[in-house]
């Protein structure tokens, strides 16, 4: 059951990003970060911890899920070493997804050579 509603909830962050996409002027770009910001701000206000402990890994996985762990790095680090912690706070929470990021990115541009747009 929890696949299932991990799978739900993901795949409908997802068709809201695709709505945005196909009704709007926003680029894909924007909406990224838009999910990036809107996760931090429901994180940094509490709501969001409440819906990833519903919803799981279709919370938490998606763009909104990497905004909530920023948000909830930088409030564990501010209390724990105070002002610094809004530097650093977000980064360490989400090392090994950014670490991820690059590795796979550089292996796919390694297996795939890439080429520029024309």
């Amino acid at each position: 059951m929890i696949f299932l509603k991990a799978f739900l909830i993901g795949g409908l962050i997802c068709v809201i990003g695709q709505i945005l996409i196909d009704k709007t002027k926003l680029t894909p770009a924007r909406i990224l970060v838009m999910f990036v910001v809107i996760g931090c701000l429901l994180g940094g206000i509490g709501v969001y911890g409440r819906f990833a402990e519903f919803a799981g890994a279709g919370a938490t996985i998606p763009l909104p899920g990497f905004g909530y762990l920023l948000a909830r790095g930088v409030k564990e680090e501010v209390n724990r070493s105070g002002l610094l912690g809004v530097l650093t706070g977000g980064l360490k929470m989400t090392a090994a997804g950014i670490s991820a990021a690059v590795l796979f990115g550089l292996l796919a541009a390694v297996a795939f050579n890439p080429k520029a747009k024309e």
